[in-house]
């Protein structure tokens, strides 16, 4: 998440009221997670086992919750709980606006475009020409979509990610500050789910087509030309190259790449990147023709047994 203006590192400092190290001056352009981080964006790291990572991303100020030497040409802002100030950063450049009506004044809404009744459209969002949008679908704050896209009843864009701290009094919710972006001629079915992300965008690349009641977590960038199957549950942080096809009721850990072309058969559980060009199946998953020999085996052991 970028800030409509680049902040001082003492201007940051006074808004989460920590002591800082480095040039009060130095500059902060935004917020990112540390898998999008890029020079002038403020990362948080709270565990140790993650400070040198942390340390050595692309960030150039660390939100960090213990004094440690400062990487040259960087910043450090130290905090007590840096998931709790990074929230506060979230909140005070990106806070929550309740919206007034169906369809906010500040929506763009290109030409030929229809809008079927009961659609809720928030905030800054901008919808590209010729799509077609059902009813009962809501979305969020801040969207983006492109041209010719067709989106049905039911399906909503841009809830917030799926993301707590375990605290013993609860679950603490890291704040939302991204989007959802979908490129042109992308189809989304029914009762359809595609989360924001935590500050950067959930990308749908130009021409996917997703089918009903499919999930998409925070993050997530799905490449042009896929094709996903229904009841298929995409986690945050994937990477989904060009021309994917997943069948239906297949589920993904989180962090993980399909690989350009890959093929995912149904009901299979990504637990792990792949490559492209081939296809898979099973949980774990293994390529398919692997998975179905290992299973033909299983079941001449299981044969052989009983005739024991």
């Amino acid at each position: 998440m970028k800030f409509k203006q680049i902040q001082t590192l003492k201007n940051i400092a006074s808004i989460i009221q920590t002591e800082f190290i480095g040039d009060p001056n130095f500059e902060v352009k935004g917020i990112n997670e540390i898998h999008v981080v890029e020079k002038g964006d403020i990362v948080f790291v709270d565990h140790p086992k993650y400070y040198n990572k942390a340390l050595n991303s692309a960030a150039t100020t660390i939100l960090i919750n213990k004094k440690v030497d400062c990487p040259e040409g960087k910043s450090l802002l130290i905090s007590d709980d840096p998931f709790r100030d990074f929230n506060k950063i979230t909140n005070h450049f990106n806070p929550f606006t309740a919206s007034q009506e169906k369809i906010a004044q500040t929506a763009i809404i290109g030409t030929d475009t229809v809008i079927q009744p009961n659609v809720f459209i928030g905030n800054n969002v901008r919808i590209g020409k010729n799509c077609v949008i059902h009813p009962n679908v809501t979305i969020y704050d801040n969207t983006i979509i492109g041209n010719n896209v067709t989106i049905h009843a039911n399906t909503v864009l841009g809830a917030d990610a799926f993301y707590y701290k375990n605290r013993p009094t609860g679950f603490d919710k890291l704040l939302s500050g991204g989007r959802v972006v979908l490129k042109d001629d992308v189809d989304l079915g029914a009762s359809c789910t595609i989360d924001k992300g935590v500050t950067g965008d959930t990308t749908i690349g130009r021409g996917t087509k997703i089918d009903n009641q499919v999930h998409v977590g925070h993050d997530t960038i799905i490449g042009k030309k896929c094709l996903i199957a229904s009841q298929t549950g995409i986690a945050g942080c994937v990477v989904i190259e060009d021309e994917v096809t997943i069948w239906g009721q297949v589920g993904t850990n989180s962090g993980i790449t399909i690989g350009k072309g890959a093929v995912i058969l149904g009901q299979t559980g990504v637990t792990k990147s792949v490559a492209g060009g081939k296809s898979y199946f099973g949980t774990p998953i293994s390529e398919s023709r692997e998975k179905l020999k290992e299973l033909a085996e299983i079941k001449r052991f299981l044969r052989n047994r009983k005739k024991i």
